[in-house]
């Protein structure tokens, strides 16, 4: 029988044991008090401090510093920050008075009563150099020769525009690719992707083209800003997809719009990709529609009820053969014509080298080549080269405008001709639009070629919408 002081004792201890299973112990309250205090010294300021303190940030930090959390995102686009930013750059060339005139000008409450993120994408069009009517100005400047702006070269590479490519596969799952080069003509852009790592041909559905504006903020290039417009989609895996041309490491499909394929040669395995870019309205169309609305491609002529023979003269072509690298062979020609009994077949000929005026036979600077690049190798396809085509009509507004592949082949059959002993070759190009036709000879003994006939052929279709006629 147990006595008095040990039921006393246990009655004490089950008593502790409740007390202690009521009340945690001392260090589990301090371990809650030790993950209050771990907070950002600078989260648990005031606001006004914080941002006073994001006030001395250069624009590229305070661009990072968004990407913290959600509370340095709110901070960081304060509008009242940002237009100092912007007031700064657009008063460095002017007179440091004009800075506080802007501001009275303006007031605190206006500056404040903008959406949100305004003044920052401001700043970012004021550093960008979008100043729409200063390059605008340099495009209007237009080359007789060519026909197009002179300066687009010049305009793309101020603006620093570059473009990007997405692929998309059957799953949805896209990758983009940035550009690894671009090259120049007066008449065309020709921009490479040498990228390693390209998803399997067979798997993708889509391939769009973008242009890309990055801001030059300070900050790492994946943080950076920028604008991207699609000039382009188009689908993978159709009928109108045409091999070009092949060597002994790789082959090219042609899927339109401009844009190749490079596939290495035994095997569906993407190794580049080049686009052509015509430069007719190449800037505006690489830009997205809120930095530079522009009109529609198409521009319809001047009605004219007294011409009965309009739309049928007056046209003027400008046509480039290039490599990529060098003009192979280039041309204008004016007063191009076509009558009513020569259209045929839906397409109005304009006839630009006969051969029976040999005086306009043209001969080939070089070779019809043409160079390709990976970021591991690089060769050369024989027979193929890029032509960039400008028709413009009356009122000298271009009416045509292509930059494709093409390929030279050896023509079917050959026509006697005693001043070239080589052989014939052609070239031809068609889209919904129009087509070339090039008729090439050869000089076996000096291995040049000469242009001895071209034609280009406008769809009728074209020609009445552009002019309001019923050909």
């Amino acid at each position: 029988m147990m006595s008095s002081q040990s039921v006393k004792t246990q009655r004490k201890q089950r008593k502790q044991n409740k007390v202690a299973l009521q009340h945690p112990p001392v260090y589990r309250m301090t371990s809650k008090r030790s993950e209050k205090t771990r907070e950002n010294s600078l989260e648990r300021m005031p606001p006004e401090i914080v941002l006073r303190i994001l006030s001395h940030l250069d624009a590229g930090s305070l661009f990072c510093i968004s990407f913290v959390n959600k509370h340095f995102h709110e901070l960081s686009n304060n509008n009242a920050t940002w237009y100092q930013f912007y007031i700064r750059e657009r008063t460095k060339k002017k007179k440091a008075s004009q800075e506080d005139q802007m501001i009275r000008d303006l007031g605190v409450v206006g500056v404040r009563e903008k959406p949100k993120g305004y003044w920052r994408n401001k700043y970012f069009k004021e550093i960008s150099g979008l100043n729409v009517n200063k390059w605008r100005t340099k495009l209007q400047r237009i080359d007789p020769y060519s026909g197009l702006p002179r300066h687009t070269e010049e305009v793309i590479r101020s603006l620093c525009i570059t473009w990007e490519i997405t692929v998309t596969d059957g799953r949805g799952r896209r990758s983009t690719f940035e550009q690894s080069h671009a090259s120049f003509s007066s008449t065309a852009v020709f921009v490479f992707w040498g990228a390693v790592g390209w998803p399997p041909f067979n798997q993708l559905t889509s391939l769009e083209l973008y242009g890309v504006l990055r801001v030059p903020l300070d900050c790492p290039a994946s943080y950076r800003p920028g604008w991207k417009s699609i000039m382009s989609k188009i689908k993978l895996h159709e009928k109108h997809s045409e091999l070009c041309v092949s060597d002994k490491i790789v082959k090219m499909l042609y899927v339109g719009q401009g844009v190749t394929l490079g596939f290495w040669k035994d095997q569906w395995e993407m190794a580049f990709v080049m686009v052509n870019l015509h430069n007719h309205r190449l800037v505006e169309r690489s830009l997205p529609a809120s930095i530079s609305p522009c009109t529609a491609a198409g521009v319809s002529a001047l009605f004219d009820d007294v011409d009965p023979e309009y739309g049928l003269h007056g046209y003027t072509a400008y046509i480039e053969l290039h490599n990529t690298v060098r003009v192979i062979m280039s041309g204008r020609f004016s007063q191009l014509f076509s009558r009513r009994d020569q259209i045929s077949d839906g397409y109005l000929p304009l006839e630009v080298i006969s051969e029976n005026n040999r005086s306009l036979n043209t001969h080939l600077l070089e070779d019809i080549s043409l160079p390709w690049r990976t970021e591991a190798l690089h060769g050369t396809i024989k027979d193929c080269c890029m032509i960039n085509l400008t028709v413009w009509d009356e009122a000298k507004q271009p009416f045509w405008c292509i930059s494709v592949p093409v390929v030279m082949t050896k023509a079917s059959r050959d026509t006697v001709s005693y001043d070239f002993d080589g052989g014939n070759f052609t070239i031809l190009y068609q889209d919904s639009e129009g087509r070339v036709e090039m008729r090439l000879k050869q000089m076996e003994y000096e291995e040049q070629y000469f242009v001895v006939n071209l034609v280009i052929y406008i769809a009728v279709s074209k020609v009445n919408n552009h002019f309001g006629r019923d050909y």
